[in-house]
């Protein structure tokens, strides 16, 4: 009989990007509580210090660094303070992900140039560095990318760029597992549908249940989605349950692509 546990991961170590709340929180919470030593990364330093005293009680260690992903040496920056902290990295979560409202008539070139920045290409430069340690340590590694349904279907008018990033992670996903298959590093996405965060709120509390009302009317499993939906994901993918899957994108989205 086979005795261990495909889905065991305690004694990695993490990076998880956007980790303060929402989905990236999510799945920051199941690393640790699954043993698993995780580098909290954000660009928000207060919310980043509340999310560490709450994951400080865990089995896994916990640090943290303020960085803004879009900056060219944020991949850099993060691999460094994982080494530094727990010896090794083993998993990157490219969590770290903006989506203004924006009509595409309307969207000024920065704001453009910022989703840009901040969806795509701080993702590729964070996998760069990732692999760049995990090559150099000898034994493979993970790379889970969140991606949206976005990637494969527009949800909404306003959402051009973000939509536009995240269609391109879904590519970038795939040409970086190529490249990096040799090294025994998987690199596989995650698209969440509809999924209740602080992010997802709007302006008012009435903006936020009407967006909530007419996603759910599409949703076959009729509810919205929570950040532990994808989280429980992620710990599949960074575990060795899902150790002949590169290249992949997961939809965990209640059903909502089917209508």
């Amino acid at each position: 009989m086979m005795t261990n546990n495909p889905f065991e991961i305690s004694g990695k170590s993490s990076i998880i990007t956007g980790a303060a709340m929402g989905i990236g929180f999510g799945i920051a919470r199941r690393f640790v509580e699954a043993g698993v030593n995780v580098l909290l990364t954000d660009i928000h330093q207060q919310a980043l210090e509340s999310a560490v005293s709450r994951l400080s009680q865990g089995p896994g260690k916990v640090a943290a660094l303020q960085v803004d992903i879009s900056r060219d040496d944020a991949g850099d920056r993060m691999v460094e303070k994982c080494v530094a902290e727990f010896g090794s990295l083993d998993i990157l979560v490219n969590n770290a992900g903006i989506f203004p409202t924006v009509p595409m008539l309307e969207m000024e070139p920065a704001l453009f140039d910022k989703v840009i920045a901040v969806n795509l290409k701080g993702l590729a430069y964070a996998s760069k560095a990732a692999a760049a340690q995990m090559i150099k340590q000898g034994r493979g590694g993970r790379i889970i990318n969140i991606a949206s349904i976005d990637s494969i279907h527009p949800s909404m008018v306003g959402l051009a760029a973000y939509d536009a990033s995240k269609g391109g992670v879904a590519m970038f996903n795939k040409s970086f597992a190529l490249e990096v298959a040799p090294h025994n590093i998987l690199v596989n996405a995650i698209a969440p549908g509809a999924i209740t965060t602080e992010g997802t709120a709007g302006p008012t509390q009435e903006d936020r249940t009407q967006v909530m009302d007419e996603f759910l009317e599409r949703i076959p499993l009729g509810r919205a989605g929570e950040p532990d939906d994808i989280a429980k994901v992620a710990v599949f993918l960074a575990s060795s349950a899902a150790d002949y899957i590169t290249g992949e994108m997961i939809v965990v989205d209640g059903g909502r692509l089917l209508k």
